[in-house]
């Protein structure tokens, strides 16, 4: 059972879901010197599944103003270049030290999410905030005696009233589905992309045996069925799984893969075999468990699953970032429409994925929650002070509509990223036409070497994936 007993019964500023995101919006309201408020979770924590694993420059450079940047690049490994092969071989190098023109972090900082949180968590906690888990929200309603206030309701009966409500709480958001915003692919009004190679996906921490050690860097390999990727964990991970008890001896790799359709649907909990199967089919021959492929003297093979999943490859923007409840009635405006003044009802905000969802194409996702958080704090402080001191009469909603209507256009670039990546890592082998009869995966392949080849191509490709021209 949740401990409930140190919970207000009010708060200004209540912040549903204590993720990468949740956790930063707290931390920016702390730097800005604000702490009337309050973080709940609906897990319990010890949630050490890793997720997402990348942290870009422009993300960095977000947590710095915020004085929580060095703890987190202490315990990661700085990715200074991506390579990408087909299965035998590189095809392009893109070298993320064009970026040190443009930022102190000219790399990309691989670092599980769990860290992340555990480091987020550890910074909250030393300034005597506490996470309320586990704390399932189950309904939004206005305040019988103020407008403008919200009452949320948990799964246990009790009730906080609040005047911000931020739904951090993922892409299944409650705070976004009480308040009836619309959450759909932005380009098709529906849940799903276009269909690729990377329609579904898997992706695995693991611990390889055999081989050579010195050879299993970051691996990324294109295929004509597939896209794999295999990148070795900073050892700060093991630290944290045997702090929850869960010793792991060894060098830990993620492993990522798509899964082609035809192969049915991806099992619920992959196996040892079946993760190796798909190392063998779509990975570089140096991971290959068959030693007539690979080139080493010694084959590779999984020795231990750490964690799995399986995922569908899908987009989502909800409908606002912004808005004010109003009984059953949605009040109040993101950028793209009202402009009213007159609007009642307790303020709703959504950051990272209860905002936007896409691909993992490019390792965009907690990135652009942690930069909607960093920059939420600044845009809350801003609301709260105007509120206080500007008579009733004066909308100080603006400033929550500008920023609702920056995020949504953010979010909409990363969303287009994303998909361009997605379709072209995973391109089907399919004949361009029948006047040439060459297939797509092969043009792709000798486009990125040719790319590959052209410094200002890397250049624009590092800037890209940083994150610096779309913070």
């Amino acid at each position: 059972m949740a401990d409930m007993t140190s919970m207000p019964n009010s708060t200004t500023v209540l912040i549903v879901g204590a993720g990468p995101s949740g956790l930063a919006t707290a931390l920016s309201l702390l730097h800005h010197g604000f702490k009337h408020f309050v973080v709940v979770d609906a897990v319990e924590q010890g949630e050490n599944t890793s997720r997402a694993l990348v942290v870009h420059a422009a993300t960095l450079e977000a947590l710095d103003t915020i004085d929580c940047g060095e703890e987190i690049v202490a315990k990661g490994t700085k990715a200074r270049s991506i390579n990408i092969g087909n299965r035998s071989s590189k095809l392009v190098s893109t070298n993320l030290s064009s970026l040190d023109k443009h930022t102190r972090h000219p790399y990309a900082l691989i670092i599980p999410q769990s860290l992340t949180e555990y480091i987020l968590g550890e910074k909250l906690k030393s300034y005597g905030v506490t996470v309320h888990r586990p704390c399932k929200v189950i309904s939004l309603k206005m305040n019988e005696d103020d407008d403008d206030l919200t009452d949320v309701v948990f799964e246990d009966g009790k009730t906080i009233t609040a005047k911000y409500v931020i739904g951090a709480d993922g892409a299944r958001s409650v705070v976004r589905q009480m308040a009836g915003i619309s959450f759909t692919d932005p380009k098709t009004g529906e849940k799903g992309d276009r269909i690729t190679n990377l329609a579904q996906m898997v992706i695995a921490d693991i611990v390889y045996e055999g081989g050579d050690k010195n050879d299993l860097g970051f691996l990324a390999t294109m295929s004509p069925e597939s896209f794999f990727l295999s990148m070795p964990l900073p050892n700060s991970f093991n630290d944290l799984l045997a702090e929850n008890g869960q010793e792991v001896r060894g060098q830990i790799y993620r492993i990522g893969a798509g899964v082609p359709l035809v192969d049915g649907e991806i099992p619920h909990s992959p196996s040892k075999e079946y993760l190796q199967n798909l190392v063998d089919r779509f990975g570089p021959t140096v991971l290959s468990s068959d030693p007539s492929v690979n080139p080493s003297s010694t084959p590779v093979r999984i020795k231990e699953i750490i964690w799995a999943t399986r995922f569908r490859t899908h987009s989502a923007i909800a409908e606002k970032a912004f808005t004010r409840l109003g009984g059953d009635e949605l009040q109040g405006a993101t950028g793209a429409a009202d402009n009213s003044t007159t609007k009642r009802g307790g303020i709703i905000l959504l950051i990272g994925d209860a905002a936007h969802i896409h691909s993992p194409a490019g390792g965009q996702g907690m990135n652009l929650g942690i930069r909607d958080a960093v920059f939420l704090g600044d845009a809350l402080i801003k609301h709260i002070n105007a509120s206080t001191s500007q008579p009733s009469s004066i909308d100080a909603d603006y400033i929550l509509r500008e920023f609702a209507e920056e995020r949504h256009k953010r979010a909409l670039e990363v969303i287009a990223f994303t998909k361009n990546l997605l379709s072209l890592l995973g391109t089907q082998d399919k004949k361009i036409s029948w006047l040439f009869p060459i297939s797509a995966t092969t043009v792709r392949d000798w486009v990125m070497w040719l790319g590959g080849k052209l410094s200002f191509m890397q250049a624009r490709m590092a800037w890209a994936m940083s994150g610096l021209g779309r913070r």
